[in-house]
């Protein structure tokens, strides 16, 4: 393939063992991510040596669930580990009853709460600002396509656009029923969530944000998934294409 959309650990571990590929413009910035729990556990607490399902230890995801409940006195070898890759394989675990905890976005969280399983928090209470998903392309299949490139970021920047326009908002929920199956209900409380109050989930027009994926390379050092000395950022990102698409 010649474009693809990846989350930033598993860029910088391809770039790292030395892949050309770069990230080109910014899809999901801050996602929020809902730590979704059976019925009985009523409080962190309740997850000791509980089973957790989590994505893989490199992923924010992963990351970001480990300090939440740091956060609130559950710390590593307090709980068990089960990794899956995927919000849908993390709430089919939970609702089998083979995981305890687990983090998950939307809509799995929302159709699980309303079910009766609970939240005990989101990711964005332990990390508020980072870029989760990018788009990449190999460097030098960019350097020879930079006009479909410059096109390419135009259009996904209309889509984002769009998608935050509360003028269009029925349109866009029609849309997320089209192609998610979703309910009316869910689609909206989704929207809801992302952008009352705006919560930086949707970029503004597919920009990189680069303090957060500044923040992505810190988190996985205080991680252990990197080591010192710490790659710069400019390594992973090339902001040409949208610069000159008047959009970074």
């Amino acid at each position: 393939m010649d474009i693809t959309r990846t989350a930033t650990p598993y860029l910088m571990q391809d770039v790292l063992k030395g892949s050309e590929n770069v990230a080109i413009a910014g899809e999901t910035a801050t996602p929020i991510y809902s730590l979704i729990v059976k019925p009985e556990i009523k409080s962190f607490a309740d997850l000791q040596g509980k089973t957790v399902g989590l994505s893989l230890a490199v992923d924010t995801i992963s990351i970001s669930t480990r300090k939440l409940m740091a956060m609130n006195g559950i710390k590593e070898g307090d709980f068990k580990v089960k990794e899956l890759v995927g919000t849908p394989a993390r709430a089919q675990c939970l609702t089998k009853g083979e995981c305890d905890a687990v983090p998950l976005g939307q809509p799995e969280d929302l159709n699980l709460i309303k079910k009766g399983y609970r939240r005990l928090g989101v990711s964005t209470d332990a990390m508020s600002n980072f870029q989760f998903i990018v788009s990449a392309v190999r460097r030098s299949w960019g350097e020879k396509n930079k006009d479909a490139l410059v096109r390419y970021v135009r259009a996904l920047a209309s889509s984002y656009r769009f998608m935050r326009d509360p003028a269009v908002r029925d349109e866009v929920v029609r849309i997320i029923l089209d192609t998610t199956g979703s309910s009316e209900e869910i689609a909206r409380q989704t929207l809801s969530l992302y952008f009352e109050p705006e919560r930086g989930v949707v970029p503004k027009q597919g920009e990189i944000d680069v303090k957060g994926f500044n923040e992505v390379i810190k988190v996985m050092a205080e991680a252990g998934e990197l080591k010192p000395p710490l790659p710069a950022v400019e390594r992973f990102i090339d902001l040409q294409f949208l610069k000159a698409g008047g959009l970074q």
